[in-house]
């Protein structure tokens, strides 16, 4: 039986085919563009769904016999439709500063501890309610033509089967979602001045939506037949894709953004979370729950240093048959003592303080780019250990992370993270434990395994153990204690 992750990002899509026993069959991916001003951040959803249509239609041509398809996606961003699915208007992005003064009012009105205890979330205007507010006091047509508000998981279910579900993880990144409860909240909405009717039906993880329409498979070359899943938001996705179903692990990927997904076996300490302004999402395994702990510029950050600061090194390296990065990597192998703020796109948890700038301190003339980039690395892994540190008041005891993304190919940042935080890391064989997590849920969906656990028998696969070295765990937490101070000292400059 052949199952599939469609992934639906904020800046591109991607499709990956599985067969039973995990094994890769293929994938596809489309990128579509962000529109980026000072005012707004948005994106055409339009250009999502063609995206979804494209991949979908290039992966059934060598497979049409896919079974079932998991749709997971990005976080925050909604669209209003007509009846049909049509949008009427752009996205924005959980970025886009729209929504602000939106979001202040409905703490005046409401009570932050009120909003917090009820959604999981200290209101913050990136959120979609306080962001559908705005559309409602600006854009009054637009919402008054309104059938529908659909985050990019339930647009694209709906689009594909008719049917308006979101899963519970995604419902809960509107600021509108009753954790406790896992329904809407009338109040909350109710003081929002937004209808709960237009919202789709909150469903578990992993629950099927029904099969594909016949325009969709028409336009996809798939057939009726098929099975589309609700999976979850992404990085719930990317956790199940790394066999995290408990306390005991976490997932650390290492993408654009720098994720923690630590998982709770039970409702943690609300207002512990929310003084580190850490969201209480409902996982895929009943009455358990994730949260996150980020920072914006992981892999960003990297990729910055490499393409802004390193074009001699480019060339270099092109000479000896060389990425820049493994260029750049075997240049610096030992700690920097240089001090990197990586608040260069804001701060992220536990501070939440788009404000914040990042910041490297302690360079000399003698200083190396190559230096300059392992100390952009070690300052991601210093935020990923402070977030930890604020963890541990809400019950969280790590044995064991699990790795992700682009940057667990890189060896020097595993072993440095392990080395930083002091707890093993595991590099698993894909870099994208999303689709992995969301074929593994709709595998489960449609009777393809008995279970996570048994899909995660077949389709979890570790690559490489990296173990702290107490040594080197000594000299980095010298250089940590000056960087707890980074921020509160450099905040009042900036």
């Amino acid at each position: 039986m052949k199952i599939a992750g469609l992934d639906i990002g904020s800046t591109g899509c991607k499709l990956t085919v599985f067969d039973s026993d995990g094994s890769c069959l293929g994938k596809a991916y489309r990128d579509y563009p962000v529109k980026r001003t000072k005012t707004a951040h948005e994106v055409e959803v339009q250009d999502i769904i063609d995206s979804v249509f494209e991949v979908m239609e290039e992966m059934g041509r060598r497979h049409p016999d896919i079974a079932g398809i998991g749709v997971t996606s990005f976080g925050e961003t909604f669209v209003l439709t007509d009846k049909a699915g049509c949008p009427l208007h752009t996205a924005m992005l959980y970025t886009d500063p729209r929504g602000a003064d939106e979001c202040r009012a409905l703490e005046e009105e409401l009570g932050s501890a009120e909003i917090a205890a009820v959604t999981g979330l200290k209101p913050h205007g990136m959120y979609s309610l306080p962001k559908i507010m705005w559309i409602k006091d600006h854009w009054p047509e637009v919402y008054r033509r309104a059938e529908h508000i659909l985050l990019m998981e339930d647009f694209v279910v709906f689009r594909l089967t008719g049917t308006a579900q979101i899963d519970y993880s995604l419902a809960t990144r509107t600021m509108a979602f009753d954790i406790n409860t896992l329904t809407w909240n009338r109040k909350i909405l109710s003081a929002a001045g937004v209808d709960e009717r237009l919202l789709s039906r909150p469903v578990p993880s992993g629950t099927a939506a029904g099969t594909l329409l016949p325009e969709a498979a028409k336009r996809t070359g798939l057939s009726t037949r098929l099975q589309v899943v609700s999976v979850s938001q992404d990085q719930v996705a990317g956790a199940v894709g790394a066999g995290v179903f408990d306390s005991g692990k976490a997932l650390e990927c290492a993408g654009t953004v720098e994720c923690l997904t630590p998982v709770y076996d039970g409702m943690p300490p609300l207002e512990a979370m929310h003084r580190g302004n850490y969201a209480v999402v409902p996982y895929v395994v009943p009455g358990k729950y994730v949260t996150y702990c980020f920072s914006y510029t992981g892999g960003a950050l990297i990729q910055w240093c490499a393409d802004t600061l390193a074009k001699g090194e480019k060339e270099l390296a092109a000479r000896e048959g060389l990425s820049v990065h493994a260029y750049l990597e075997r240049q610096a192998a030992e700690p920097t003592g240089l001090l990197v703020l990586p608040h260069f796109a804001g701060a992220a948890t536990p501070y939440m303080d788009t404000g914040s700038k990042g910041a490297i301190i302690g360079m000399t003339t003698a200083t190396t780019v190559a230096e300059i980039y392992r100390g952009c690395m070690e300052g991601i892994a210093y935020e990923m250990l402070l977030n930890m540190e604020y963890l541990r008041d809400t019950g969280v005891r790590f044995k064991k992370l699990q790795a992700s993304g682009g940057g667990a190919a890189s060896s020097l940042w595993m072993q440095m993270k392990a080395d930083v935080l002091n707890i093993p890391m595991t590099a698993l064989h894909t870099a994208d434990s999303g689709t992995v997590g969301s074929a593994m849920i709709t595998g489960a969906a449609i009777g393809c395994f008995g279970s996570l656990q048994e899909a995660a028998a077949q389709m979890v696969r570790e690559k490489e153990t990296y173990y702290p070295d107490p040594r080197q765990h000594e000299r980095y937490m010298e250089i940590y204690e000056r960087y707890r101070q980074l921020y509160a000292a450099l905040r009042p400059l900036v």
